[in-house]
């Protein structure tokens, strides 16, 4: 990947994170901009900097102190969408998983995963903007995709093209806007039209609320997804 992907680290363990950004910055691809021991330090940081200055991926823990990762991942959403959160916590349970991915986070790892599942959760959340590896997708499943969630439907408003069910269907594949495109034989620029078609007809904030909607509708099934 030839792409500089800049990365803000944010935790409240030094010793912890020192070592991540010591392995992070070891990769010719990775720049570490900024570090941080809680939410709200990112956050201001984040309103002082200009945009251009801004990391493309924050990582961050879930428990820190003045502001934790749930409370910062909805500020950054909300007010940074063009930034990808990646949560690395100790916390490894369905409720925490199913939170934070529900708030806007594009990835979860747990503490305690190797240094290759990390960098390829980085690699594939720059290029991607989301990543779920087979863990975090059946707690999605049950969790968060249940018959108590209404989501807006595929009869309600605006109906999907046929190319836009297309596009739609490779997002649930993890597919780049980049292999979207040779796939349909398409622009980089034109998928990426599509993907915010998508998200505005169908009312999701993320590529996991346009997963959601894709299997209460039909369009893919769960076991397409976790095989």
């Amino acid at each position: 990947m030839n792409s500089q992907i800049k990365i803000a680290l944010v935790d409240d363990e030094a010793l912890f994170r020192k070592g991540i950004s010591f392995l992070l910055q070891r990769k010719k691809n990775i720049e570490i901009v900024f570090e941080a021991s809680n939410g709200q330090e990112l956050i201001t940081y984040l309103k002082k900097e200009e945009e251009r200055n801004h990391p493309d991926i924050i990582i961050l823990d879930l428990k820190m102190p003045l502001l934790n990762g749930v409370e910062a991942t909805k500020i950054i959403h909300n007010d940074y969408p063009g930034i990808r959160i990646i949560a690395l916590s100790s916390y490894d349970t369905k409720s925490f998983i199913a939170n934070m991915i529900d708030v806007g986070a594009s990835a979860y790892v747990a503490k305690n995963t190797t240094p290759q599942e990390l960098l390829t959760t980085i690699n594939e959340v720059y290029t991607n903007g989301y990543y779920y590896n087979d863990h975090v997708l059946s707690i999605i499943h049950e969790c968060l995709i249940s018959p108590n969630k209404k989501p807006r439907s595929r009869f309600d408003g605006e109906q999907l093209t046929t190319r836009e069910v297309e596009v739609l269907k490779l997002i649930c594949k993890q597919y780049s806007a980049g292999e979207i495109a040779k796939e349909l034989f398409l622009s980089s620029r034109t998928v990426e039209g599509h993907r915010n078609n998508l998200l505005r007809k169908t009312e999701c904030k993320n590529m996991i609320g346009l997963i959601i909607y894709a299997i209460q509708n039909e369009y893919v099934s769960v076991d397409n997804l976790v095989d």
